[in-house]
């Protein structure tokens, strides 16, 4: 059996990516832009922690390692900065946002590598399907060992991250009525799911990978599309469920509760095998219904996610004070309490002019760092996107209906 090093980390450092929309400054659709984006920043200091993703519309933010997440926030900002100055340069926006509201998965272009092209012939159309953006949060163990015990600890946990960042509620000109509903594209892909209960120690992940190589079933770790999953090469642990939140502050702030839930963890005695029979369903509740979803406790207790959020706070402010991270979750559980996620948000900006594009616009200057980014009527006619979650036409649903009187310049094929 062959042996995978696992490169060890100082334990409670951190990092994370960021997967970001490309947004056309005109018709707030996606822009295929990747390639000059990249060329733009080509010079630039932080050019080697900028990256392609699967479509020429998304593009991924790396950090560096961090101890205290007020670091990482600095660094973010200043990511956030130079790539929006690139991005103007070749005349586009960018956005955070887990789901472009109305793009269509049949206009998305693969990247030109050679794993992307794989995974486009592999997988169809799911390849173009999964132009949606996420956040990964990377947090450092020390060995192999500690890696797997660290998802078991924080695999009951997974439905609090989907809740806290999910910021995809529409897709494809759709109210899908999900606050996450970016997790049903990374689903698709059948080595989507978590790691085997029965897997708990680094050498029995070794023969769990082994198996999947002999069975022609996975080729490497990166074909492992979990929600939380070992990453030996970085010597971390990386969470895979978020929603690319709308701003670099909501990113860093879930960065933090990660990183104090990874010391509660490690800190209490591992959750039964028991744990795992409600993980699909929390997993569901968390996308469906975000905060308001319901929560199995691993000890069979049945409440609303909220309420065990606001207890798990409580557990974790004690050691957001031995971190020096109090704040930021406090900042966190402030917004979540009061306003919700991001995914409200979306819906609230919606609602005020019922139109997907000026939502989009309110994203790109929300990710920007404008506080006032609540979207306005506009003085001047322009194309209207409506989202929609009724049926039409016996039963076809609607995935995007321009306005009446604004349906100028549209053909037939954009409604389905």
């Amino acid at each position: 059996m062959e042996q995978i090093p696992f490169v060890s980390s100082a334990p409670n450092t951190l990092g994370i990516e960021l997967e970001l929309q490309l947004i056309n400054p005109r018709s707030f659709d996606l822009a295929a832009a990747a390639d000059e984006l990249l060329v733009q920043m080509a010079n630039h200091p932080i050019a080697d922690r900028v990256k392609p993703e699967i479509t020429r519309s998304m593009i991924e933010l790396n950090s560096s390692v961090h101890e205290h997440p007020m670091g990482l926030l600095a660094e973010m900002r200043e990511m956030r900065d130079a790539l929006c100055e690139a991005a103007d340069a070749v005349g586009v926006s960018v956005a955070g946002g887990g789901a472009h509201p109305f793009m269509r998965w049949q206009e998305r272009a693969i990247s030109d590598s050679p794993r992307f092209q794989y995974l486009a012939e592999m997988y169809g159309y799911l390849a173009r399907q999964f132009t949606v953006f996420g956040q990964h949060i990377h947090l450092g163990v020390p060995s192999g060992d500690a890696a797997v015990r660290m998802v078991h600890s924080l695999s009951p946990y997974i439905p609090h991250f989907i809740a806290l960042s999910a910021s995809s509620p529409y897709y494809e000109g759709v109210d899908t009525l999900f606050s996450c509903c970016r997790l049903n594209a990374v689903n698709s892909f059948p080595l989507a799911g978590h790691l085997p209960a029965e897997v708990m120690d680094w050498y029995q992940f070794e023969a769990h990978m082994a198996q999947l190589r002999q069975s022609g079933l996975a080729e490497s770790i990166k074909d492992l599309y979990w929600d939380i999953r070992p990453k030996p090469e970085f010597g971390t642990v990386e969470i895979r469920v978020c929603d690319t939140p709308l701003t670099v502050e909501r990113a860093c702030q879930l960065a933090a509760f990660a990183q104090a839930l990874a010391v509660l963890v490690s800190r209490e005695p591992q959750p039964a095998s028991k744990a795992w029979l409600a993980y699909r369903s929390n997993h569901f509740q968390a996308c469906r219904f975000g905060l308001q979803g319901s929560y199995v406790t691993p000890d069979g207790q049945r409440l609303r996610l909220i309420d065990h959020l606001r207890a798990l706070f409580q557990r974790l402010m004690p050691i957001a004070d031995e971190l020096g991270t109090r704040d930021m979750l406090a900042m966190l559980q402030e917004e979540a309490v009061r306003n919700g996620n991001d995914a409200r948000w979306l819906r609230g900006q919606f609602h005020r002019v019922r139109d997907l594009p000026a939502v989009v616009e309110s994203m790109t200057r929300v990710w920007r760092g404008e506080r006032d980014a609540a979207v306005v009527a506009e003085a001047t006619p322009r194309r209207r996107i409506r989202a929609t979650s009724e049926p039409m036409h016996g039963g076809v649903q609607a995935l995007a209906t321009p306005e009446a009187g604004r349906t100028s310049g549209w053909g037939s094929d954009r409604l389905h």
